[in-house]
């Protein structure tokens, strides 16, 4: 899918890698629209890379929906779909104080995974109506899971579940999708220099870096959205889960 004067839509693309990916794909020359829950941050990105910003709610079919027919009135319509947005909530199934509270469960869930399907079943019927390019191509989603949806830590039983869902999205909706010339991608990133890790002692994330074999040090934003690029420009992709995590296999905690 040609990046320059697609019209793109990102999720959580107020900060981290959903940031990262908003700026290389403003930086290729597409009509960017960054979605986040915090409008401020959303704002600041928009602002920084000629972008617009979208205040909302991935698991709200109403914010999501308004969002998107924004999108969808852009360039020669929606193209690119990039699920950024997402929590990373710990918690034992069952610690000293009793099992998990159900909703805690339920809330990683419905934001990780069903916020992913959310976004995805209304863009890709956005993305269905635009006019096809070259190759009959319609439109590429790329998802965002995580390593853990293969090694979940323990007190990671909610997150794993969440990006495990998302990994067995890939090839179900790619492969019904087909008709329409849109192509469903996934990437499960390892341990990422993001916000949330720059809260982190210089000590821990250098006992986080070293588990990694190589490169032995956190992954970078950027390296995400190359991988990003990779998905959305590679038109034969299509129903694949990429790891990028320097060959880390997760320890048990």
């Amino acid at each position: 899918m040609r990046i320059e004067g697609s019209s793109a839509f990102v999720t959580g693309g107020g900060s981290g890698l959903g940031e990262a990916t908003a700026r290389m794909l403003a930086k290729l020359g597409a009509i960017v629209h960054i979605f986040d829950r915090n409008g401020e941050a959303a704002e600041k990105v928009a602002k920084d890379i000629g972008g617009v910003a979208l205040a909302g709610d991935v698991t709200s079919e109403d914010d999501a929906s308004r969002a998107l027919n924004i999108a969808a009135k852009a360039g020669d319509g929606l193209r690119i779909l990039v699920n950024c947005a997402g929590i990373g909530t710990a918690g034992r199934i069952l610690s000293k104080g009793g099992p998990m509270p159900l909703g805690d469960f339920e809330k990683v869930i419905r934001i990780n995974l069903i916020g992913t399907f959310n976004m995805m079943r209304l863009a890709a019927e956005r993305m269905s109506q635009a006019p096809e390019r070259e190759d009959k191509a319609r439109g590429v989603i790329v998802n965002t899971a995580s390593v853990a949806a293969f090694e979940g830590q323990i007190g990671q039983a909610a997150y794993a579940a969440s990006k495990g869902g998302i990994v067995s999205l890939a090839l179900p909706a790619a492969r019904e999708f087909s008709r329409f010339g849109i192509r469903v991608n996934t990437v499960a990133p390892g341990i990422f220099l993001t916000p949330l890790l720059y809260e982190l002692p210089e000590e821990a994330q250098q006992n986080l870096a070293a588990a990694i074999p190589y490169p032995s040090r956190l992954g970078d934003p950027s390296e995400f959205s190359d991988a990003v690029r990779f998905l959305i420009e590679n038109q034969y992709i299509n129903g694949e889960v990429i790891r990028l995590d320097g060959a880390l296999r997760m320890q048990p905690r």
